[in-house]
Protein backbone atom coordinates (compact mmCIF):
# COMPACT_ATOMS: atom_id res chain seq x y z
CA UNK A 1 0.00 0.00 0.00
CA UNK A 2 1.40 3.39 -0.97
CA UNK A 3 1.18 6.65 0.95
CA UNK A 4 1.70 10.34 0.36
CA UNK A 5 3.59 13.12 2.13
CA UNK A 6 2.36 16.62 2.92
CA UNK A 7 4.96 17.73 5.42
CA UNK A 8 4.70 21.47 6.11
CA UNK A 9 8.18 23.02 5.98
CA UNK A 10 9.51 25.67 8.31
CA UNK A 11 9.52 28.95 6.38
CA UNK A 12 12.75 30.85 6.94
CA UNK A 13 12.91 34.56 7.73
CA UNK A 14 14.00 35.33 4.18
CA UNK A 15 10.62 34.03 2.96
CA UNK A 16 8.78 36.77 4.86
CA UNK A 17 11.20 39.38 3.54
CA UNK A 18 10.66 38.12 0.01
CA UNK A 19 6.88 38.26 0.44
CA UNK A 20 7.16 41.91 1.48
CA UNK A 21 9.39 42.58 -1.53
CA UNK A 22 6.87 41.06 -3.92
CA UNK A 23 3.99 43.00 -2.40
CA UNK A 24 5.93 46.25 -2.76
CA UNK A 25 6.65 45.35 -6.39
CA UNK A 26 2.99 44.64 -7.05
CA UNK A 27 1.82 47.88 -5.44
CA UNK A 28 4.26 49.85 -7.60
CA UNK A 29 3.98 48.06 -10.95
CA UNK A 30 0.47 46.59 -11.08
CA UNK A 31 -1.46 49.89 -11.37
CA UNK A 32 0.52 50.81 -14.50
CA UNK A 33 0.20 47.39 -16.18
CA UNK A 34 -1.76 47.44 -19.43
CA UNK A 35 -3.56 44.14 -18.98
CA UNK A 36 -5.15 42.83 -22.17
CA UNK A 37 -8.09 41.62 -20.09
CA UNK A 38 -6.98 38.00 -19.96
CA UNK A 39 -3.82 38.43 -17.93
CA UNK A 40 -1.42 38.64 -20.88
CA UNK A 41 0.83 41.68 -20.50
CA UNK A 42 4.36 41.50 -21.98
CA UNK A 43 5.42 44.75 -20.31
CA UNK A 44 4.50 43.44 -16.86
CA UNK A 45 6.34 40.19 -17.64
CA UNK A 46 9.45 42.20 -18.48
CA UNK A 47 9.10 44.03 -15.17
CA UNK A 48 8.91 40.65 -13.39
CA UNK A 49 12.07 39.61 -15.21
CA UNK A 50 13.89 42.77 -14.16
CA UNK A 51 12.86 42.12 -10.55
CA UNK A 52 14.27 38.58 -10.69
CA UNK A 53 10.87 36.91 -10.37
CA UNK A 54 11.21 34.64 -13.43
CA UNK A 55 13.49 31.61 -13.56
CA UNK A 56 14.15 31.95 -9.86
CA UNK A 57 15.33 28.36 -9.37
CA UNK A 58 17.50 28.23 -12.51
CA UNK A 59 21.31 28.55 -12.64
CA UNK A 60 22.67 32.08 -12.84
CA UNK A 61 24.56 31.24 -16.00
CA UNK A 62 21.17 31.01 -17.73
CA UNK A 63 19.74 34.18 -16.20
CA UNK A 64 18.22 32.45 -13.17
CA UNK A 65 18.41 33.31 -9.51
CA UNK A 66 19.48 29.94 -8.01
CA UNK A 67 16.78 30.33 -5.35
CA UNK A 68 14.57 27.67 -3.82
CA UNK A 69 11.21 26.36 -5.02
CA UNK A 70 9.72 27.65 -1.78
CA UNK A 71 10.87 31.15 -2.68
CA UNK A 72 9.40 30.77 -6.15
CA UNK A 73 6.16 29.57 -4.57
CA UNK A 74 5.93 32.76 -2.51
CA UNK A 75 6.37 34.94 -5.60
CA UNK A 76 3.84 32.91 -7.58
CA UNK A 77 1.31 32.99 -4.77
CA UNK A 78 1.53 36.75 -4.32
CA UNK A 79 1.29 37.49 -8.03
CA UNK A 80 -1.67 35.14 -8.47
CA UNK A 81 -3.50 36.41 -5.39
CA UNK A 82 -3.15 39.97 -6.70
CA UNK A 83 -4.48 38.88 -10.12
CA UNK A 84 -1.32 40.23 -11.74
CA UNK A 85 -1.18 39.85 -15.56
CA UNK A 86 1.50 37.14 -15.74
CA UNK A 87 0.06 34.87 -18.44
CA UNK A 88 2.72 35.83 -21.00
CA UNK A 89 5.66 34.29 -19.17
CA UNK A 90 3.81 31.92 -16.85
CA UNK A 91 4.08 28.57 -18.65
CA UNK A 92 7.73 29.10 -19.55
CA UNK A 93 8.58 30.00 -15.97
CA UNK A 94 6.43 27.34 -14.30
CA UNK A 95 7.39 24.30 -16.35
CA UNK A 96 8.94 24.78 -19.80
CA UNK A 97 12.19 26.22 -18.47
CA UNK A 98 12.57 23.32 -16.05
CA UNK A 99 12.11 20.85 -18.91
CA UNK A 100 14.70 22.64 -21.03
CA UNK A 101 17.16 22.57 -18.15
CA UNK A 102 16.75 18.81 -17.75
CA UNK A 103 16.53 17.67 -21.34
CA UNK A 104 17.64 20.33 -23.85
CA UNK A 105 21.14 20.86 -25.17
CA UNK A 106 23.39 23.43 -23.53
CA UNK A 107 23.18 25.52 -26.70
CA UNK A 108 19.37 25.68 -26.54
CA UNK A 109 19.48 26.54 -22.85
CA UNK A 110 21.93 29.38 -23.51
CA UNK A 111 19.73 30.65 -26.31
CA UNK A 112 16.30 30.47 -24.65
CA UNK A 113 16.52 30.52 -20.86
CA UNK A 114 17.98 34.05 -20.48
CA UNK A 115 15.22 35.42 -22.72
CA UNK A 116 12.59 33.63 -20.64
CA UNK A 117 14.13 34.98 -17.42
CA UNK A 118 13.92 38.51 -18.85
CA UNK A 119 10.21 38.02 -19.52
CA UNK A 120 10.67 38.24 -23.26
CA UNK A 121 10.17 34.65 -24.46
CA UNK A 122 6.89 32.76 -24.05
CA UNK A 123 5.91 29.10 -24.31
CA UNK A 124 2.75 27.07 -24.77
CA UNK A 125 2.03 23.41 -23.97
CA UNK A 126 1.53 20.83 -26.72
CA UNK A 127 -0.04 17.80 -25.06
CA UNK A 128 -3.81 17.37 -25.64
CA UNK A 129 -5.28 16.46 -29.01
CA UNK A 130 -8.73 16.10 -30.49
CA UNK A 131 -10.25 12.71 -29.61
CA UNK A 132 -7.55 12.18 -26.99
CA UNK A 133 -8.17 14.73 -24.25
CA UNK A 134 -6.15 13.80 -21.19
CA UNK A 135 -5.41 10.31 -22.54
CA UNK A 136 -1.96 11.23 -23.79
CA UNK A 137 -1.17 7.59 -24.64
CA UNK A 138 -3.60 7.87 -27.56
CA UNK A 139 -2.10 10.93 -29.28
CA UNK A 140 -1.59 10.69 -33.05
CA UNK A 141 0.64 13.65 -33.94
CA UNK A 142 3.93 12.30 -35.20
CA UNK A 143 7.56 13.24 -35.63
CA UNK A 144 9.59 11.38 -38.24
CA UNK A 145 13.36 11.53 -38.39
CA UNK A 146 14.91 12.74 -41.63
CA UNK A 147 18.39 13.69 -42.72
CA UNK A 148 17.66 17.36 -42.07
CA UNK A 149 15.86 16.99 -38.74
CA UNK A 150 12.41 15.90 -37.57
CA UNK A 151 9.30 16.26 -39.73
CA UNK A 152 6.18 16.93 -37.66
CA UNK A 153 2.56 16.37 -38.69
CA UNK A 154 -0.66 16.41 -36.69
CA UNK A 155 -2.40 18.83 -34.34
CA UNK A 156 -2.72 19.94 -30.73
CA UNK A 157 -5.83 21.28 -28.99
CA UNK A 158 -6.54 23.53 -25.99
CA UNK A 159 -3.14 25.21 -26.40
CA UNK A 160 -3.51 28.31 -24.27
CA UNK A 161 -2.06 31.50 -25.79
CA UNK A 162 -0.39 29.63 -28.66
CA UNK A 163 -1.14 32.63 -30.88
CA UNK A 164 1.05 34.82 -28.66
CA UNK A 165 3.97 32.55 -27.85
CA UNK A 166 7.27 31.88 -29.59
CA UNK A 167 7.69 28.19 -28.72
CA UNK A 168 5.81 25.02 -27.87
CA UNK A 169 7.11 21.94 -26.12
CA UNK A 170 5.08 19.19 -27.78
CA UNK A 171 4.63 15.51 -27.00
CA UNK A 172 4.67 13.55 -30.26
CA UNK A 173 4.61 9.94 -31.31
CA UNK A 174 7.94 8.71 -32.68
CA UNK A 175 7.27 4.95 -32.52
CA UNK A 176 4.30 2.65 -32.12
CA UNK A 177 3.43 1.84 -28.49
CA UNK A 178 4.75 -1.44 -27.18
CA UNK A 179 2.20 -4.20 -26.53
CA UNK A 180 3.09 -4.24 -22.86
CA UNK A 181 3.79 -0.51 -22.48
CA UNK A 182 1.54 2.18 -23.92
CA UNK A 183 3.95 4.79 -22.58
CA UNK A 184 6.63 3.78 -25.06
CA UNK A 185 7.04 5.67 -28.32
CA UNK A 186 6.42 9.25 -27.17
CA UNK A 187 9.03 12.01 -27.43
CA UNK A 188 9.11 15.71 -26.60
CA UNK A 189 10.12 18.36 -29.13
CA UNK A 190 10.75 22.09 -29.09
CA UNK A 191 8.76 23.70 -31.91
CA UNK A 192 9.10 27.37 -32.96
CA UNK A 193 5.59 28.72 -33.47
CA UNK A 194 6.86 30.77 -36.42
CA UNK A 195 8.06 27.66 -38.29
CA UNK A 196 6.76 27.01 -41.79
CA UNK A 197 3.76 24.66 -41.68
CA UNK A 198 2.43 25.78 -38.28
CA UNK A 199 -1.17 27.04 -38.38
CA UNK A 200 -2.99 28.39 -35.33
CA UNK A 201 -6.79 28.43 -35.15
CA UNK A 202 -8.64 30.18 -32.31
CA UNK A 203 -10.97 28.27 -29.97
CA UNK A 204 -13.33 30.55 -28.05
CA UNK A 205 -14.34 29.66 -24.50
CA UNK A 206 -17.81 29.94 -22.96
CA UNK A 207 -17.12 33.57 -22.04
CA UNK A 208 -16.51 34.35 -25.71
CA UNK A 209 -12.80 34.91 -25.12
CA UNK A 210 -9.86 33.65 -27.14
CA UNK A 211 -7.10 32.06 -25.13
CA UNK A 212 -7.43 28.44 -26.32
CA UNK A 213 -6.21 27.37 -29.76
CA UNK A 214 -5.93 24.45 -32.11
CA UNK A 215 -2.43 24.18 -33.57
CA UNK A 216 -1.91 22.31 -36.85
CA UNK A 217 1.43 20.92 -38.06
CA UNK A 218 1.91 20.22 -41.75
CA UNK A 219 5.41 18.99 -42.60
CA UNK A 220 6.98 21.19 -39.94
CA UNK A 221 10.75 20.63 -39.92
CA UNK A 222 12.72 21.16 -36.71
CA UNK A 223 16.45 20.52 -36.17
CA UNK A 224 17.71 17.31 -34.59
CA UNK A 225 18.76 19.38 -31.57
CA UNK A 226 15.09 20.23 -30.88
CA UNK A 227 14.36 16.70 -29.72
CA UNK A 228 14.31 16.87 -25.93
CA UNK A 229 15.63 14.00 -23.82
CA UNK A 230 15.61 10.41 -25.03
CA UNK A 231 13.69 9.20 -28.04
CA UNK A 232 10.53 7.21 -27.24
CA UNK A 233 10.88 7.95 -23.50
CA UNK A 234 9.07 11.28 -23.37
CA UNK A 235 6.32 9.99 -21.08
CA UNK A 236 8.57 10.24 -18.01
CA UNK A 237 9.50 13.79 -19.02
CA UNK A 238 5.84 14.79 -19.39
CA UNK A 239 5.06 13.26 -16.02
CA UNK A 240 7.73 15.45 -14.45
CA UNK A 241 6.48 18.51 -16.33
CA UNK A 242 2.93 18.00 -15.09
CA UNK A 243 4.15 17.92 -11.48
CA UNK A 244 5.33 21.52 -11.86
CA UNK A 245 1.97 22.46 -13.37
CA UNK A 246 -0.35 20.57 -11.02
CA UNK A 247 1.28 21.63 -7.75
CA UNK A 248 1.41 25.35 -8.54
CA UNK A 249 -0.86 27.74 -6.59
CA UNK A 250 -2.66 28.71 -9.81
CA UNK A 251 -4.34 25.33 -9.56
CA UNK A 252 -6.57 26.70 -6.80
CA UNK A 253 -6.44 30.48 -7.24
CA UNK A 254 -8.05 31.01 -10.64
CA UNK A 255 -11.50 31.86 -9.27
CA UNK A 256 -10.25 33.55 -6.08
CA UNK A 257 -11.86 36.92 -7.07
CA UNK A 258 -15.20 35.35 -6.13
CA UNK A 259 -14.06 34.99 -2.52
CA UNK A 260 -12.71 38.53 -2.51
CA UNK A 261 -16.01 39.96 -3.75
CA UNK A 262 -18.02 37.81 -1.34
CA UNK A 263 -16.06 39.19 1.61
CA UNK A 264 -16.42 42.76 0.34
CA UNK A 265 -20.16 42.29 -0.06
CA UNK A 266 -20.91 40.96 3.42
CA UNK A 267 -18.42 42.97 5.49
CA UNK A 268 -18.16 44.46 8.00
CA UNK A 269 -20.96 42.54 9.71
CA UNK A 270 -21.81 39.25 8.00
CA UNK A 271 -24.65 37.23 9.42
CA UNK A 272 -23.88 33.92 11.12
CA UNK A 273 -24.53 31.85 7.99
CA UNK A 274 -22.25 33.97 5.78
CA UNK A 275 -19.53 34.08 8.44
CA UNK A 276 -19.58 30.30 8.81
CA UNK A 277 -19.55 29.76 5.05
CA UNK A 278 -16.64 32.13 4.49
CA UNK A 279 -14.79 30.47 7.35
CA UNK A 280 -15.18 27.06 5.75
CA UNK A 281 -14.01 28.36 2.36
CA UNK A 282 -11.01 30.07 3.95
CA UNK A 283 -10.09 26.92 5.89
CA UNK A 284 -10.23 24.83 2.72
CA UNK A 285 -8.12 27.40 0.88
CA UNK A 286 -5.57 27.42 3.69
CA UNK A 287 -5.31 23.63 3.52
CA UNK A 288 -4.78 23.68 -0.24
CA UNK A 289 -2.12 26.32 0.20
CA UNK A 290 -0.23 24.27 2.77
CA UNK A 291 -0.38 21.21 0.52
CA UNK A 292 0.97 23.22 -2.40
CA UNK A 293 3.77 24.63 -0.25
CA UNK A 294 4.63 21.07 0.76
CA UNK A 295 5.05 20.00 -2.87
CA UNK A 296 7.37 22.98 -3.43
CA UNK A 297 9.45 21.79 -0.48
CA UNK A 298 9.54 18.33 -2.06
CA UNK A 299 11.00 19.79 -5.25
CA UNK A 300 13.67 21.52 -3.16
CA UNK A 301 14.53 18.10 -1.74
CA UNK A 302 14.96 16.73 -5.29
CA UNK A 303 11.77 14.67 -4.99
CA UNK A 304 9.18 14.65 -7.79
CA UNK A 305 5.93 14.48 -5.77
CA UNK A 306 3.68 13.27 -8.57
CA UNK A 307 0.88 11.83 -6.46
CA UNK A 308 0.86 14.81 -4.11
CA UNK A 309 0.70 17.21 -7.06
CA UNK A 310 -2.24 15.25 -8.47
CA UNK A 311 -4.05 15.56 -5.13
CA UNK A 312 -3.45 19.32 -5.01
CA UNK A 313 -4.75 19.73 -8.54
CA UNK A 314 -7.81 17.52 -8.00
CA UNK A 315 -8.87 19.15 -4.73
CA UNK A 316 -7.95 22.60 -6.02
CA UNK A 317 -10.03 22.22 -9.17
CA UNK A 318 -13.05 21.04 -7.17
CA UNK A 319 -12.69 24.01 -4.80
CA UNK A 320 -12.36 26.50 -7.67
CA UNK A 321 -15.35 25.10 -9.52
CA UNK A 322 -17.59 24.95 -6.44
CA UNK A 323 -16.67 28.42 -5.19
CA UNK A 324 -19.10 30.51 -7.33
CA UNK A 325 -22.19 28.47 -6.42
CA UNK A 326 -21.21 28.25 -2.75
CA UNK A 327 -20.64 32.00 -2.65
CA UNK A 328 -24.07 32.68 -4.18
CA UNK A 329 -25.70 30.51 -1.53
CA UNK A 330 -24.28 32.70 1.24
CA UNK A 331 -25.87 36.00 0.16
CA UNK A 332 -29.25 37.23 -0.98
CA UNK A 333 -29.84 39.86 -3.63
CA UNK A 334 -28.90 43.34 -2.52
CA UNK A 335 -29.53 46.30 -4.82
CA UNK A 336 -26.47 48.38 -5.58
CA UNK A 337 -23.02 48.26 -7.17
CA UNK A 338 -21.34 45.85 -4.70
CA UNK A 339 -23.84 43.09 -5.50
CA UNK A 340 -23.61 43.76 -9.23
CA UNK A 341 -19.81 43.32 -9.11
CA UNK A 342 -20.17 40.16 -7.00
CA UNK A 343 -22.77 38.73 -9.40
CA UNK A 344 -20.65 39.45 -12.48
CA UNK A 345 -17.56 37.93 -10.84
CA UNK A 346 -19.53 34.75 -10.07
CA UNK A 347 -20.94 34.61 -13.58
CA UNK A 348 -17.53 34.87 -15.17
CA UNK A 349 -16.04 32.27 -12.83
CA UNK A 350 -18.83 29.80 -13.65
CA UNK A 351 -18.22 30.26 -17.38
CA UNK A 352 -14.51 29.60 -16.93
CA UNK A 353 -14.97 26.70 -14.49
CA UNK A 354 -15.24 23.88 -17.08
CA UNK A 355 -11.76 24.56 -18.48
CA UNK A 356 -10.23 24.09 -15.04
CA UNK A 357 -10.88 20.36 -15.34
CA UNK A 358 -9.18 20.17 -18.73
CA UNK A 359 -5.95 21.95 -17.93
CA UNK A 360 -3.39 19.88 -16.09
CA UNK A 361 -5.37 16.66 -16.33
CA UNK A 362 -9.00 15.73 -15.82
CA UNK A 363 -10.40 14.68 -12.47
CA UNK A 364 -10.68 11.07 -13.66
CA UNK A 365 -7.04 10.93 -14.77
CA UNK A 366 -5.82 12.54 -11.56
CA UNK A 367 -7.76 10.15 -9.36
CA UNK A 368 -6.35 7.25 -11.34
CA UNK A 369 -2.83 8.53 -10.62
CA UNK A 370 -3.67 8.86 -6.93
CA UNK A 371 -5.19 5.37 -6.79
CA UNK A 372 -2.15 3.89 -8.52
CA UNK A 373 0.19 5.71 -6.13
CA UNK A 374 -1.71 4.31 -3.15
CA UNK A 375 -1.57 0.80 -4.58
CA UNK A 376 -5.30 0.63 -5.18
CA UNK A 377 -5.12 -0.22 -8.90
Amino acid sequence: MGYFHFDVPDLADNISALRREVREFISGELPAAEDSGDGFCPEFSRKCGQAGFIGMTWPRRYGGGERSYLERHVVAEELLAARAPIRAHWVADRQSGAILLKYATAELCKKLLPDIARGECYFCIGMSEANSGSDLFSIHSRAEKTGDGWLINGSKLWTSHAHRTQYMIALLRTSAPAEDDRRFGLTQFLIPMSAAGVTIRPVYNLAGEHDFNEVLFENVLVPHSHMLGKIDEGWKQVTDELIYERSSPDRFLETIPVLYELIRLVEPRPDARAAEGIGRLAAQLSTLRQMSISTAAGLDQARMPGMEAAIVKDLGTCWEQDLPSKARELVTFRPGEPYRVFDETCRRAMLLAPKLTIQGGTTEVLRGIIARGLGLR
